[in-house]
């Protein structure tokens, strides 16, 4: 027996009705009204001082120097991060490329770190540069390297360094299942035949590896670049929201949510949301000329 539903060509819509509703709530009015936000003077302090005054927080932000603090703060995380990023997750990719018995231990240790939750990820390294009772410092004390503990995460730019590194052990997963992906869809056959010509391991990734991964090298960098920029949760668990050394997200949540200066803090928002839009559509470019 056969049961004939009748079609109904609006059913699929309203099957999806409710993702619409979902991300129209919690993405699209969100951003819109962070708009309206950053170009009103509205401090929670001042509730009933609330108005309009254009683009004069975006004005306000280039005009101070913390926004140019947590620029430079957040760009040597970034290089931090890049530096590291780049060659761990190359070389990480290279070794689970080659197939033993151990490879598939070594894929599930890789993805540890790239699984554990940002805020965790930044309490284990807060044990570990402890000054007191930390791995390092009792380490570097047990081997009669320091008499007395060094404290890591006092300084700014030592803050900055801790955090591009914490922040990369974290991201180099991710990079690496992106670039090892992309290896295996190498055919083997190229690296064959340069092994007949007489290639070396380091022609063959030089002159056939590296070329054919630029693509997915700049996904790598752009990931990365914008990981840098959206750091907040390790910098939180390591030091807390203290003014020395904060990155943009921090500057942006203490602006916004401990100061309550709610225009300036979506000013700051939209300023950063440019930041990000400007590096993808120079990355888009850059994919584009590469591939005409």
């Amino acid at each position: 027996m056969v049961i004939k539903i009748k079609q109904n060509k609006m059913f699929p819509y309203y099957l999806i009705l409710p993702s619409f509703f979902i991300i129209i709530s919690t993405v699209l009015y969100p951003i819109i009204l962070t708009l309206f936000y950053s170009l009103e003077y509205y401090k929670l302090t001042k509730p009933y001082d609330r108005k309009f005054i254009g683009l004069q927080n975006y004005i306000d932000i280039f005009k101070g120097t913390e926004f140019y603090s947590a620029f430079i703060n957040t760009s040597i995380i970034i290089m931090v991060i890049l530096s590291l990023g780049i060659i761990f997750s190359f070389l990480v990719a290279l070794i689970l490329d080659k197939q033993n018995k151990f490879t598939s231990l070594l894929t599930a240790i890789a993805i540890i770190p790239w699984a554990l939750p940002p805020v965790v990820n930044g309490l284990i390294w807060k044990f570990i540069f402890y000054p007191e009772f930390g791995f390092i410092n009792k380490f570097l004390y047990y081997f009669n390297f320091v008499d007395t503990p060094i404290l890591w995460l006092n300084s700014r730019y030592g803050s900055l360094i801790i955090f591009g590194i914490i922040v990369a052990w974290r991201a180099i997963p991710f990079c690496c299942i992106l670039l090892l992906a992309n290896i295996k869809a190498i055919p083997e056959e190229i690296f064959e035949a340069a092994e007949i010509d007489g290639a070396s391991s380091f022609q063959k990734i030089k002159n056939i590896m590296l070329p054919i991964l630029f693509p997915t090298f700049l996904i790598v960098i752009t990931n990365l670049i914008l990981i840098g920029i959206n750091v907040f949760d390790e910098a939180i668990s390591l030091v807390g929201f203290r003014k020395l050394g904060e990155p943009f997200m921090v500057y942006n949540y203490n602006q916004t949510f401990s100061f309550f200066n709610i225009g300036y803090g979506s000013a700051i928002s939209y300023t950063i949301t440019i930041l990000c839009g400007v590096l993808g559509i120079i990355y888009i470019i850059f994919i584009n000329k590469r591939w005409k």
